[in-house]
């Protein structure tokens, strides 16, 4: 499914009806397919600093976690369900998580949020945009994966890796800077 850059919030009937989706969309998409499978329908944020959240819908599977994501950025997607804790998995998203000035900019991960707590919201088949789960991930807390400093001494992507993180991102057809959409 490609990936689109317009400020929306899809649910994932409207997500199958336009064929694209971006990192948010992609997420909670994921989550009603894991559900659909017998998983809970788990999302789970990762705040950045100087960059955009990155939304992943997680499972577990033998006691291992997984993720499923949708991402502009090539290091930003799937995880294979491997990592023993939460802070495993985010921390494997930690290289491939850059703005466009080159910084790593993962800072932060959420508890796990179950979705059927918008059941009543009908969030997986609504029409109406689906910010409620978007405005309800950033008000919970998160979990520093730095220690003080450590973000200091951090260096930027070497070039190489910048463009192996950027292979086949969506652009604005705009001119003029662009955020960082994925991560989502």
């Amino acid at each position: 499914m490609p990936y689109h850059l317009a400020d929306t919030a899809w649910s994932p009937r409207r997500v199958l009806r336009e064929q694209t989706c971006h990192c948010l969309e992609g997420a909670i998409f994921a989550a009603a397919a894991l559900r659909a499978n017998g998983y809970p329908p788990l999302v789970w944020d990762l705040e950045a600093e100087g960059d955009t959240d990155h939304v992943v819908a997680i499972y577990k599977t033998d006691g291992h976690w997984g993720g499923i994501a949708k991402s502009n950025y090539a290091g930003c997607r799937y995880r294979e369900p491997v990592y023993r804790s939460l802070r495993e998995l985010a921390m494997s998203y930690f290289d491939g998580y850059f703005n466009l000035r080159r910084q790593r900019s993962l800072r932060t991960f959420s508890r796990p949020v179950n979705l059927a707590r918008f059941d009543r919201l009908t969030w997986m088949t609504t029409d109406q945009p689906v910010w409620f789960i978007a405005e309800y991930l950033v008000t919970i807390p998160h979990t520093r994966l730095l220690k003080p400093g450590m973000a200091r001494r951090l260096h930027r992507l070497d070039d190489r890796s910048f463009q192996a993180g950027c292979v086949g991102r969506a652009r604005k057809t705009c001119a003029g800077p662009q955020k960082h959409p994925s991560a989502v």
